[in-house]
């Protein structure tokens, strides 16, 4: 029969080690589940942005969302106060009024409006005719029929896009 002694040095040792490894597997599953609860969050806010009015599912071949990008030729946006400028999505209600530097931005929920107060670039937009940066907060905003907005220097240019859907 085979017999296991261990002084009580190296056994205080072994059990030390395991509380340390126990500790260091505990740290990195918490860890873990943070970066895949934060991941989901925002797949989540990306997915649903909040609507109050539901968007027919756009998919491409693969089955794969395309809501993202604006269907069809676009309505004039009359009222800012309908867009969320972070999601660029049209809303059947006013959204949450962001006043910065003087101007006026509009997001769906306290995270857009977080991130329209704190980075710059969530203001701004590129018009995809003229390729220049325009503030949303005074930019022209086209409105697809999936909900999804585009941002112009101007009416002439909305219009060029247009023209340009239509060929």
């Amino acid at each position: 029969m085979l017999s296991l002694v261990l002084r009580r040095s190296e056994f205080e040792f072994f059990v030390r080690d395991e509380r340390k490894n126990m500790k260091t597997r505990r740290i990195a599953l918490s860890a873990l589940v943070l970066l895949t609860s934060g991941s989901l969050a925002t797949r989540t806010h990306a997915q649903t942005e909040h609507s109050s009015k539901p968007q027919p599912p756009q998919t491409s071949a693969m089955g794969m969302s395309q809501s993202s990008k604006p269907e069809g030729k676009l309505t004039k946006v009359e009222d800012h106060k309908k867009i969320c400028m972070v999601t660029n999505k049209a809303f059947d209600k006013d959204q949450i009024p962001v006043e910065v530097e003087g101007r006026t931005y509009y997001g769906c929920c306290e995270m857009c409006k977080t991130l329209l107060t704190s980075n710059p670039d969530k203001r701004g937009a590129v018009d995809p005719v003229s390729n220049k940066k325009v503030d949303k907060s005074s930019a022209v905003i086209g409105v697809a029929s999936n909900g999804k907005v585009l941002y112009f220097e101007n009416e002439k240019n909305l219009d060029t896009y247009n023209s340009r859907i239509a060929q």
